[in-house]
């Protein structure tokens, strides 16, 4: 990973650059590693994004900012958590635009889809809407020219290298290519978000396909 570029926000808090999801990704890994282990000094929040680190609630930002400079920072890895399985009717009404622009049919979009390792690298946009890597970049697609005005609850979209699950109605301009019923955010339940940070996730055919 490259020297990260590490700026102070506010008093409290330090934003962390990198130059890749994946660099992000392995760092908010290891700042996890180092919390649980006792070994981080004191931070109350840590919020990965596409490209970036927050970290928030932190006792010393310089002292910690000198730190991060020295670390050596291991590849991404699947980690110790459990893979989360979210069954799919790939029965998404642009399935056939997404298997068009892979140069493949819509079974072997499927095929690819249900293949492939995902891991949640963010959170955002809504409550329980979580943006996961997996696919590769060759994969990449752009978001609808249009975007719709209401997107079904618990429709499987893609949209850029990301797959995402909306977890209610909503308007959006990603790709849809399933649905599922998988509930991605119960605030009866603990954490709220089927999908958090870092989750490995399995896309399975479901009824239908």
């Amino acid at each position: 990973m490259n020297t990260p570029r590490i700026l102070p926000v506010g008093a409290h808090a330090l934003l962390v650059e990198l130059d890749s999801g994946a660099a992000a990704g392995a760092l908010h890994a290891e700042l996890l590693r180092r919390r649980a282990a006792g070994t981080l000094p004191a931070v109350r929040e840590i919020v990965p994004a596409a490209r970036t680190v927050l970290l928030d609630g932190v006792a010393d930002p310089p002292s910690l900012a000198a730190q991060l400079t020295t670390w050596h920072i291991p590849p991404l890895e699947a980690g110790d958590k459990a893979t989360v399985e979210i069954p799919v009717r790939y029965d998404g009404p642009d399935l056939a635009d997404v298997a068009t622009l892979w140069g493949v049919t819509e079974e072997e979009a499927v095929r690819i889809h249900t293949t492939a390792r995902f891991r949640v690298a963010f959170c955002g946009f809504a409550p329980g809407f979580a943006y996961l890597t997996g696919l590769g970049e060759q994969y990449a697609v752009p978001r609808r020219a249009t975007p719709r005005t209401a997107v079904p609850a618990g429709s499987v979209a893609l949209a850029g290298p990301y797959t995402g699950v909306y977890p209610r109605s909503s308007p959006g301009g990603w790709q849809l290519i399933g649905t599922t019923d998988a509930p991605l955010w119960d605030p009866d339940r603990t954490p709220a978000a089927l999908l958090t940070p870092g989750t490995p996730v399995r896309f399975v055919p479901g009824e239908g396909r």
